[in-house]
């Protein structure tokens, strides 16, 4: 018997190959051609085309494709109160490909409040029919494994315990308000459990004075505090990314 609720025999990670019609449209917004309504109309289309094919192949949960996003974490973290984008050095090197150098950095007390994923998820659960809609984001410890202690206020954050108990929060609010606004399927996508399997970025670690064991019982110690109080039926995934980018 096949079943109707995650977690499925057969699922997806959730995000596709953008279609060429919202590249496009995405230009064609910075060049001043078409408004925000205009792109939103573009993606709804690209977004409901691509639910329907998933429906089509027999699969039981479906997915927004990310579609909106430009980063699969960026535009997670560019709705948080407290967190900015910034350009970085240098990008993340991938097999052949490096990706643009971006990077996030807490300047505020962390907060989730309001966030425009809150809608797109609406969205993507309206269209869905019988299939159960996943919401994808990213997972607390990406926010700070990259940067780290530099990338965080001091004046903010003097103590980083202060820090992971908001990050924690934050995530707790999220997935809080992602289950009111119907979902019941959420997935984080967390690429930092793989990192830390790394000798090399482990050494990276170390260089910047971190100890990357204890990182990493910090990173399970945030997701246990982000998950108290989860409804019983929120099923909660972690996705471990080992590293495709663009296909790579």
């Amino acid at each position: 018997m096949q079943r109707q609720q995650a977690p499925f025999r057969a699922d997806i990670v959730g995000s596709f190959l953008r279609p060429d019609s919202i590249k496009q449209a995405r230009q064609q917004l910075a060049e001043g051609i078409i408004d925000a309504a205009q792109l939103r109309e573009i993606e709804n289309n690209a977004i409901h085309h691509l639910v329907q094919q998933q429906c089509d192949c027999g699969l039981h949960v479906v997915t927004d494709g990310e579609f909106r996003r430009a980063w699969w974490h960026f535009d997670f973290f560019d709705g948080l109160q407290g967190v900015e984008r910034y350009d970085a050095e240098q990008g993340i090197q991938f097999n052949g490909v490096q990706t643009k150098a971006h990077g996030v950095r807490v300047t505020g007390k962390l907060a989730f409040d309001d966030h425009p994923m809150l809608e797109d998820f609406r969205y993507l659960k309206s269209i869905s029919g019988d299939a159960q809609p996943k919401m994808t984001i990213p997972s607390p410890s990406v926010l700070h494994f990259r940067g780290g202690r530099k990338d965080i206020d001091a004046t903010v954050y003097p103590d980083l315990s202060d820090y992971f108990d908001d990050l924690a929060t934050t995530w707790r609010d999220a997935i809080r308000a992602f289950y009111d606004a119907g979902c019941r399927y959420l997935q984080l996508d967390d690429t930092v459990w793989a990192y830390l399997c790394s000798d090399a970025q482990r050494q990276q670690v170390r260089e910047r004075g971190e100890d990357p064991d204890a990182l990493a019982r910090i990173y399970g110690r945030v997701l246990n505090q982000a998950l108290e109080g989860k409804p019983a039926d929120l099923t909660v995934g972690l996705h471990v990314c080992r590293g495709n980018f663009r296909s790579t």
